[in-house]
């Protein structure tokens, strides 16, 4: 007990029982030959039931000599790295700092070894855990020093930026190398990837580097969970919970004893990667929001320099990323706080479309996130959507106005047209989607507008973008110009599927369904489906609104095809993600799951090809 009250910030550390002699004559006999005593040293870091006394005992002597602790001396210095510092006393942490300090400013070939020393504790300690006779290791997520641990690790690492000031160009590989795999439990990616996040707080500079990290973590996650997974596992808990069970549920969550930090069973994702995803992404959002805003005024400055930053890593990962569900929505929720942000990304979305130097798979994704962004983004005013709508039509008159002029024969080749069809689909995804917002204002003036399109133009063209797109765009769009009378389009809908063959059989003598989505499009801002960060994409997101003129459809195609389950009138139309990251359209080395009632038209809604 006696030692508990000393004060060791102003009492000396009483001797302690050891071998050897000091440090620096240790050193000076491994210098002559003898290494005995110098081994004996080791021995006696690495003792698991080393007491306090000795450690600050050692540091200080090490301090004293950091000058001799040249490179032969690196297996001594990786043992004093070793020691289990953070979990000590706070007399042990300062002497143990100012032991890094010194080691670092006198030494810099330690540096590396420093930096990964630190960031090796940004995760929990592992520890032995024994089930069934069998042993395993796990994070200890019990751990109630958490966070003091966390904050001491974040001490001594602006502790070396101070004395190092270029530490930054040696931290960003040893934060990729030291990275949990994903296959990791939640909590160790959680603290992980919450750590990283707090360096960007004391080194800005990193910021760019770090977020460009953690998205491609969690693009792997996302890829990995297709949205038809995602979905069938919640449907299987849900079948598998009887009635009994969601009573008592409703039942005990009103108990006063419940953690206000565990979240309830129904806000858990049953499929185990979307649920680690969930978490990840939670904790991303959670940081821009508090990045972007101080008192819940929004930071005009910082959310700029956040924004570009984000538009580095989107150029990067996130639009070369084929079918991704959810890692896209962080830019959407970033530019919800402002309509300059918003506006910044359709414009930087336009420039790559309309860039011709840009590879066509590139630019067919940009018209993709165009068409899915102005068509789900709640908080875009309806002059915001016209004006893009204007630029996309303008271009795709210009597209076939060239086409036209080039005297050649035109034809439907989506190798040699990819982005004039994607930017097609993009311009009737759009209007499916606002066109009532459209005509809401004014009827007579929206159909003005509509008819301004020249929308017949565009599907009567040689180059037949109707043929292309996906059928569920095309029926959707072909029933609403048809109701507004702006366009008719089932002649040209008939004439394509007289001309499609509608199966393939393969020499194996399979049958093979025609391809329908030739495009290999998908519209990276559908539904979004994890429960708990869905919460902040809810009052953000323009969900379907059913057509309540549902004479536009062939009432028996209504009654033998419709599912009241559907939540996406794309559902059974955009390709099925095998779990692979892939660059669109090809392979690369690798809370809101809308409800029916107000998701997207059953396809029962659809003319059927």
């Amino acid at each position: 007990m006696e030692v508990e009250k000393r004060d060791f910030l102003n009492t000396p550390p009483r001797k302690t029982v050891r071998f050897g002699g000091s440090v620096a004559q240790m050193l000076d006999r491994h210098k002559k030959g003898d290494s005995s005593d110098y081994e004996l040293l080791k021995h006696q870091l690495a003792d698991p039931d080393i007491k306090d006394d000795q450690i600050i005992n050692w540091l200080q002597e090490f301090r004293n000599c950091v000058t001799q602790l040249s490179k032969e001396h690196e297996q001594l210095i990786y043992t004093v790295l070793r020691l289990p510092w953070v979990e000590r006393s706070q007399a042990v942490v300062d002497e143990y700092m100012a032991f890094l300090s010194n080691l670092v400013s006198a030494q810099t070939v330690y540096l590396r070894v420093c930096l990964k020393m630190v960031v090796s504790h940004f995760t929990p300690k592992r520890v032995k855990v024994c089930e069934g006779g069998v042993d395993f290791s796990d994070s200890d997520d019990e751990d109630e020093n958490l966070p003091r641990n966390f904050d001491r690790c974040h001490q001594a690492l602006q502790l070396i930026i101070r004395y190092v000031p270029s530490t930054s160009r040696f931290l960003m590989p040893i934060v990729e190398e030291k990275f949990p795999f994903v296959q990791k439990s939640s909590r160790t990616l959680e603290c992980y990837i919450h750590n990283l996040l707090r360096v960007t707080v004391y080194m800005p500079s990193l910021r760019r580097e770090v977020l460009e990290v953690i998205t491609g973590k969690l693009l792997q996650l996302d890829v990995s969970a297709s949205r038809a997974d995602i979905e069938e596992a919640e449907e299987s808990a849900v079948e598998s919970q009887g009635p009994q069970e969601h009573m008592e549920e409703g039942l005990f969550d009103m108990d006063e004893d419940m953690s206000a930090d565990q979240p309830s069973k129904s806000s858990l994702m049953a499929h185990p990667v979307a649920e680690k995803l969930d978490t990840l992404m939670t904790m991303l959002m959670a940081y821009i929001r508090d990045f972007c805003h101080d008192n819940g005024a929004l930071r005009v400055e910082p959310t700029k320099e956040l924004y570009k930053d984000l538009m580095n890593v989107f150029d990067k990962l996130i639009l070369p990323t084929h079918a991704s569900c959810h890692v896209q929505f962080l830019i959407f929720h970033l530019c919800s706080f402002r309509l300059a942000l918003a506006e910044a990304f359709l414009d930087h979305l336009w420039k790559l479309l309309q860039n011709p130097s840009q590879p066509a798979v590139l630019r067919q994704a940009a018209a993709g996130y165009l068409g899915s962004f102005l068509a789900r983004a709640k908080f875009l005013p309806v002059a915001t959507v016209r004006a893009c709508v204007d630029l996309l039509i303008s271009w795709i008159h210009n597209y076939i106005d060239s086409q036209d002029s080039s005297g050649k024969q035109v034809c439907c080749d989506i190798s040699l047209h990819g982005p004039f069809y994607s930017t097609c689909q993009a311009v009737f995804y759009t209007l499916i989607f606002r066109h009532r917002a459209m005509l809401a204002a004014s009827m007579r003036k929206g159909l003005e507008y509509l008819q301004s399109l020249n929308l017949e133009r565009v599907v009567m063209c040689q180059l037949n973008p109707l043929k292309v797109c996906l059928p569920s765009v095309t029926n959707m769009f072909a029933a609403i110009t048809k109701k507004y009378q702006v366009v008719f389009c089932y002649t040209i809908i008939e004439k394509n599927k007289r001309n499609m063959l509608p199966v393939l059989h393969s020499s194996a003598g399979d049958f093979v369904a025609a391809n329908t989505n030739p495009l290999d499009s998908f519209f990276p801002f559908d539904p979004y489906l994890l429960k708990r960060s869905g919460q902040l994409i809810e009052p953000l997101y323009q969900t379907w609104e059913e057509l309540a003129d549902t004479e536009l459809f062939p009432l028996k195609a209504a009654q033998q095809d419709s599912r009241e389950d559907e939540d996406d009138f794309l559902n059974g139309e955009t390709p099925k993600n095998e779990g692979i990251m892939g660059m669109t359209p090809r392979s690369y080395d690798s809370n809101l799951h809308s409800p029916s009632s107000v998701g997207s038209p059953p396809r029962g809604f659809q003319k059927p090809f």
